[in-house]
């Protein structure tokens, strides 16, 4: 059983509040920002285990903060659970990456989570840009990303899952994965996705649902009232590596892909977040360095 305190970075003090998961390995991250005139900041930031925030940086000057969240063992295992919880204040704009795929091996039968809850404050935009999921053949998986936001915040996000290690010819032929993907705008329900692949199934290879490729991915704009210029420009994007497609749906755009790799999936999403960032933030698209790490 593991037992740990939740520290705040910030006071450099343990705090109680919250209880690790008394199975396998419990990790647990806590940021909250806020905005001082120009300047959006990291106004505390709490972690027990191994799931942490660096430091905060401004690579597009003060207004932005970006951070990145690292998980230092690399890998999800059997009975680890995970989870985030981020609070971006009002009129903040908090940009949240990874430093590169959250890979999950194979269970030995215990089931390994990873819960995140996002909430967007009046008037704040909050970008999730974690690189991809990598399930490992024998993975037992439950992922599930919530995302609550106020009637005047914006929210873009994708996640990416890759199905076997393709790189060395691995399918998932065992295993399970059930993933949720959930926005909320003051506390209704805007969009929902969930679903569960279990590895080997025929499902995998139906032409409905992955036509047997192993990567796929889904982005989520949510910013009120989608026009039909943004549609337009967002569906004039080419998904060069795979299948790509945009839909527009009451206060959401959401885009959905399936191809032979994360890297089609990455540079899909990549060109949409190009087209929407400056029209919710009145940016272009910087990408993080960190992807070319």
């Amino acid at each position: 059983m593991l037992t740990a305190a939740l520290v705040d970075e910030d006071a450099k003090a343990p705090a109680t509040s919250l209880e690790a998961v008394p199975e396998g390995w419990a990790a647990r991250l806590e940021l909250r920002f806020e905005r001082k005139l120009a300047r959006t900041f990291l106004a505390s930031r709490r972690h027990v285990g191994p799931l942490r925030v660096q430091k905060a940086l401004y690579p597009e000057g003060d207004d932005v903060c970006q951070v990145i969240v690292v998980h230092p063992p690399g890998g999800i295992v059997a009975g680890d659970s995970l989870a985030i919880d981020i609070d971006a204040g009002a009129r903040t704009h908090v940009q949240v990456t990874t430093p590169g795929a959250a890979k999950w091996y194979r269970s030995t039968g215990r089931l390994a989570r990873s819960d995140t809850a996002l909430r967007v404050a009046p008037g704040a935009f909050l970008e999730w840009l974690p690189q991809e999921t990598i399930l490992f053949d024998g993975a037992r998986a439950a992922i599930a990303l919530r995302v609550d936001i106020a009637a005047s915040a914006r929210f873009v996000g994708w996640d990416v899952t890759t199905l076997g290690r393709t790189a060395s010819n691995e399918r998932f032929d065992s295993g399970r994965l059930a993933q949720r993907f959930e926005i909320f705008r003051d506390g209704a329900m805007l969009w929902c996705e969930r679903g569960v692949l279990e590895g080997g199934s025929r499902a995998l290879h139906s032409g409905a649902i992955l036509a047997g490729l192993p990567a796929f991915g889904t982005f989520v704009a949510a910013f009120g009232d989608v026009g039909d210029d943004v549609l337009t420009a967002c569906r004039a994007v080419t998904c060069i590596e795979g299948e790509g497609a945009v839909t527009r749906l009451p206060g959401v755009l959401v885009a959905r892909y399936r191809g032979e790799s994360a890297r089609g999936a990455r540079t899909y999403f990549a060109g949409l977040w190009g087209v929407l960032r400056p029209v919710l933030a009145g940016r272009e698209a910087v990408p993080p360095r960190i992807w070319n790490t």
